[in-house]
């Protein structure tokens, strides 16, 4: 291993010990870091981060399906929307020039609008399920499935442009529209649908050759150990507080990246 590979594993350290302590998707983390830091377009570090998710949530989803956390009707609804919406946007990036500056300033736009969103959600998560849980409780079943697969489809275009989303502004609205189900099985179902959705996602990535595998692989090699300790250290640190930073780092890059 070089001495860039040895920063690109360190990488994949830090934002799996984050994804360990908050839960937060490392799409929000990693892909910053590897426009910002390393400066890589941000086409192929979105398309590798898809595959990074993709492998680390299967296997999340395994460990989830093992414990009956998983509500599998709640990720169908979320995957008829996803998925659709993800080969409709792989289309649209397909018509850019892969090296533009013009595909690298809307991703650039992009990435920065959906961390800002994410970084709301950290913030205000639950004065957004206060407010809206009184009248989405009164929607027929019928409402709420039709509303969990128009988040799918929202889902589906942020993931597959920015590679950030699928975490905390899903799980938020799930746990709002679903109040029913418990939260680790909201979680649950949440990372079963991103196995799906970043596949299919990282698959059209590298379809369109926006997929660095000599990046991938040491990015895995230092998450999966990151996320084992960020995991043993979640009870011992605040996690409010944990979010709270996380949130405000997150408006920083966004405005980087904006700006």
């Amino acid at each position: 291993m070089n001495s860039l590979d040895a920063l690109y594993a360190f990488s994949g350290l830090a934002v799996g010990i984050l994804v360990g302590l908050t839960g937060v998707g490392g799409g929000s983390l990693m892909t910053p870091i590897l426009v910002l830091l390393f400066g890589i377009h941000p086409a192929t570090a979105v398309g590798t981060d898809l595959l990074f998710a993709a492998t680390t949530k299967s296997v999340g989803t395994l460990v989830h399906s093992a414990a009956r956390n998983i509500e599998w009707r709640i990720v169908g609804l979320l995957a008829a929307g996803s998925v659709p919406a993800t080969i409709l946007v792989l289309l649209g990036l397909s018509q850019f020039s892969l090296s533009g500056t013009s595909l690298r300033i809307l991703l650039n736009i992009a990435l920065g609008i959906v961390l800002l969103l994410t970084a709301g959600f950290l913030l205000l998560a639950s004065r957004v399920q206060a407010r809206y849980a009184k009248g989405i409780g009164k929607l027929s079943d019928r409402r709420i499935s039709q509303l969990t697969f128009v988040l799918g489809l929202v889902m589906g275009v942020l993931v597959t442009l920015t590679s950030v989303g699928a975490g905390a502004i899903g799980v938020t609205i799930l746990i709002l529209l679903h109040p029913r189900i418990s939260i680790s099985r909201v979680v649950g179902s949440d990372i079963a649908h991103a196995v799906p959705l970043t596949l299919v996602a990282g698959a059209g990535h590298w379809w369109l050759g926006s997929v660095d595998w000599s990046l991938l692989w040491p990015l895995l090699l230092g998450s999966i150990p990151g996320i084992v300790i960020g995991s043993r250290l979640a009870g011992t640190i605040p996690d409010g507080a944990v979010r709270i930073s996380l949130a405000f780092v997150l408006i920083a890059v966004a405005a980087k990246l904006v700006l």
